[in-house]
């Protein structure tokens, strides 16, 4: 089937979130990546309960909170400059080095791009345009406007809006699985991009197709 327009998920996908892994490590030698790691695992539960209870609360918020229980969790004391620094880190994370390429190579074929996240307004936009990504997408879509994160079908539902044509013409790109997972159940043409090498999750859904970058995205709808 023709691919009518792409949405692409960031925290991930787009936007390394382990690269606040090294400012981490700076300032708490030896457990910098244990941090960066615990800090993207528990964003992610607490958007599913927020989600799962109605209390949402922005990324932003949750964003912090996360910060909060993985300092705590592995140990370590977070002065408010540290925090603060930190938190200021999500707003600059590192692109992944073949976005550019890739992201010009769908542009130049005509195809609307959007990024659709659970990211807070304010903060992907700083981030996007931080990267340099921001002159790639013809909208931005965050989980903000509908006050609940993914996997709800709300969130999934500003694609199709935005793109004025059925969710199953568009192609979701995601590299966490269980967001494809979700992605695929609303009625996306789906892409994982498997960058950390994971098995796929067992819930009976599969994607339409994989990859490991966004290079395989652009190979997959120019062909």
């Amino acid at each position: 089937m023709k691919i009518k327009a792409i949405a692409f998920d960031a925290y991930g996908t787009l936007l390394d979130v382990f690269s606040v892994g090294t400012l981490a490590e700076t300032m708490f030698p030896g457990k910098g990546a244990a941090i960066a790691t615990t800090w993207r695992d528990k964003q992610i539960d607490y958007t599913r309960l927020r989600s799962m209870s109605d209390k949402f609360a922005d990324f932003w918020q949750v964003t912090g909170d996360a910060l909060d229980y993985a300092c705590e969790a592995h140990g370590v004391v977070l002065s408010e400059g540290a925090r603060r620094a930190l938190m200021d880190a999500y707003e600059v994370l590192t692109a992944f080095p073949e976005n550019r390429v890739a992201l010009s190579r769908l542009q130049e074929s005509g195809i609307p791009m959007a990024v659709l996240t659970n990211g807070s307004t304010g903060m992907i936009g700083a981030a996007l345009r931080a990267s340099g990504l921001d002159g790639f997408f013809d909208h931005v879509l965050s989980a903000d406007s509908v006050q609940v994160f993914k996997t709800a079908p709300e969130v999934y539902q500003l694609g199709p809006e935005a793109f004025g044509c059925a969710v199953s013409e568009i192609l979701f790109v995601s590299s966490n699985c269980w967001d494809i997972c979700g992605a695929t159940w609303f009625g996306y043409h789906t892409i994982w991009l498997n960058r950390y090498v994971q098995p796929m999750e067992r819930l009976g859904v599969e994607p339409n197709a994989r990859g490991r970058s966004l290079t395989d995205v652009a190979d997959y709808v120019l062909g």
